[in-house]
């Protein structure tokens, strides 16, 4: 007997806007037949707080705080590349033993922010485990802020000039603790998820970005060079002290969701190289530049740019002359990253489809300024 083959209908599932699987208040608009992605459309704008017409009334310094609060995930990314811009109007020229400082909380919150990455990828595709795990080594790095900067999420350390305080005793043994424990743990994580064979079926050949797409959407950062593209702004564009330093750009030729994982692994690795050589090198002096108590940047315009976490982060900042900037912009890596997600989606199930958008690591508070 031969059945005849019936269309399936499409329908419309909404998923999100809730925290868990979207990462925030994201919702994608997933048009499936059966359980297969047809379309996806993502729908911003439910954490939208105005920060960057906000920042026209404020003063210079007035809003470091509100970068924090954009990745709140990697405040010292944000508050680097502000400061950057407002620096190039003011032509400040900052202590040595400020840039390596910088260096120091930007590679550390850039670890904090990829152990969330570990924690809840494990946790989008059923490993519970280790998101406990990667919970855990961020704690150290949240004491180390603590006992830095006074807080732990938004540290506002890094300063128009320089730092807001020198590092206080006993910081230097403790991030050299930090550095000596966390390479060991990177190998227990490997040993629970590079190899497991579930989260292989569920991460490699999923998701592909293919690297010229990736490009030409403006894809940065491990997304991008998950799909094999050696571009990180600490060396395309360096800024601080990272042009003396020792540290590979990892890529993966692969293009899907494990490259983008191995990335942000070895990354780690990376940057606990980098943390290494700044606490070995880290030289006496100031911590901040004098910067005059009204800050009025002569007219024009300036563009900071660092490498985020999740990757090409700027801050365009003009001015005119009096102590509120004319304009504020930033360019947040993940807004990129969302637009190209309804191409890498196409084809994959439902399940695939947290997976998919795990791995590109968004932060919705950089998309929703």
């Amino acid at each position: 007997m031969t059945l005849s083959s019936t269309p399936t209908e499409r329908v419309t599932l909404n998923m999100g806007p809730q925290h868990p699987s979207t990462h925030g208040v994201l919702r994608l608009e997933l048009e499936l037949e059966g359980e297969v992605v047809v379309s996806c459309r993502p729908v911003i704008g439910y954490l939208h707080r105005g920060i960057e017409k906000m920042a026209e009334s404020r003063t210079y310094p007035q809003i470091l705080p509100y970068t924090d609060r954009l990745d709140y995930l990697s405040s010292s990314s944000n508050n680097m590349a502000y400061v950057q811009a407002v620096e190039k109007l003011l032509g400040l020229e900052v202590p040595e033993r400020a840039k390596y400082l910088r260096v120091i909380s930007l590679e550390l919150n850039r670890i904090a922010s990829h152990l969330v990455f570990l924690a809840t990828y494990g946790n989008d595709v059923g490993a519970t485990t280790v998101f406990l795990y990667g919970m855990r080594e961020r704690e150290m790095i949240m004491d180390l802020f603590t006992m830095w900067a006074g807080a732990r999420l938004t540290q506002s350390w890094i300063r128009i000039g320089g730092v807001g305080a020198d590092i206080p005793d006993g910081f230097v043994e403790m991030a050299k603790e930090f550095c000596r424990i966390l390479p060991a743990r990177l190998d227990e994580y490997d040993r629970l998820l590079t190899g497991n064979r579930i989260f292989r079926v569920r991460t490699e050949g999923v998701g592909i970005l293919p690297p010229d797409l990736g490009v030409n959407y403006g894809a940065s950062g491990p997304t991008l060079r998950g799909s094999g593209v050696a571009f990180d702004v600490r060396r395309a564009e360096p800024y601080e002290v990272y042009q003396d330093l020792d540290f590979e750009v990892i890529t993966q030729p692969t293009c899907d969701c494990m490259g983008r994982y191995q990335v942000r692994m070895q990354e780690m690795r990376q940057s606990v190289r980098i943390i290494e050589q700044c606490l070995q090198r880290l030289p006496e002096g100031e911590v901040r530049a004098k910067v005059p108590r009204v800050i009025r940047p002569p007219k024009g315009e300036a563009y900071g740019r660092v490498e985020s976490p999740r990757g090409d982060f700027g801050c365009y900042v003009v001015s005119d002359g009096s102590p509120r900037p004319a304009r504020v912009r930033f360019r947040a890596p993940s807004f990129y990253h969302l637009s190209v997600l309804p191409l890498m989606m196409r084809g994959w199930k439902v399940g695939d489809a947290i997976a998919i958008l795990g791995s590109i690591d968004i932060v919705l508070g950089e998309v929703d300024r």
